[in-house]
């Protein structure tokens, strides 16, 4: 019997040992579509402190964990001028975007998950069929900011480069952390060129225009 298809959509960035917790529980009953958020401005991915990782490096951590059992698609991604996405539910871009996400699934039945109460509503009203899980135990943010202390203190040669984020994410993850230690250095010390709008961060580059 064919399975149902479970929806997440997430940043990624990095990929956590609870990510990789919540998506080995989806793959035992559900085929997992995988959505890592991504911000493009004519054609070229942006990058900021808070979304250090390119999609394809956060696609191989998603790889290097679990193959091709994972599905993992590009549909999740904001065009500039972003603002154009806002207000939710409202815009008509924000629906393209819905129409494309579940293009990507080919089995009839569907939920996605999401670990947040408020954004299990905004689904809901998207006809994306909500499942609300527990909130990640290790949020992305936190492993970031001591990515970046770890890196930072490196840089000054107070550290080896190898801090407490380890414990919070998978060795094969670590390894590819390693291999793009560069783009965390090159964040460890920047300013956040972020905006937040509607509860969801945004590149100030290309906001208004592309």
């Amino acid at each position: 019997m064919s399975k149902n298809a479970a929806i997440y959509l997430a940043h990624l960035n990095p990929v956590t040992k609870s990510h990789s917790n919540i998506i080995s529980r989806l793959c035992k009953d559900y085929q997992v579509y995988l959505f890592p958020v991504r911000f493009v401005n004519k054609n070229r991915e942006l990058n900021t402190r808070s979304f250090p990782f390119s999609f394809e490096t956060r696609k191989s951590m998603v790889e290097e964990l679990f193959g091709d059992s994972v599905k993992i698609c590009s549909a999740y991604t904001f065009r500039a001028p972003f603002l154009r996405y806002l207000p939710p539910l409202i815009s008509p871009y924000s629906w393209t975007m819905r129409k494309e996400i579940l293009e990507s699934i080919v089995e009839n039945e569907f939920f996605s998950y999401t670990g947040d109460r408020a954004e299990s509503w905004m689904l809901k009203i998207y006809g994306l069929r909500p499942m609300l899980g527990k909130r990640l135990e290790i949020s992305g943010t936190i492993v970031r900011d001591l990515l970046y202390r770890d890196a930072s203190s490196y840089l000054k040669r107070e550290s080896d480069g190898r801090g407490p984020w380890h414990e919070y994410v998978p060795p094969q993850v670590i390894e590819i952390i390693y291999k793009n230690w560069a783009r965390v250095e090159q964040y460890a010390d920047a300013e956040d060129m972020t905006v937040r709008l509607f509860g969801m961060k945004f590149p100030q580059e290309g906001l208004l225009s592309s």
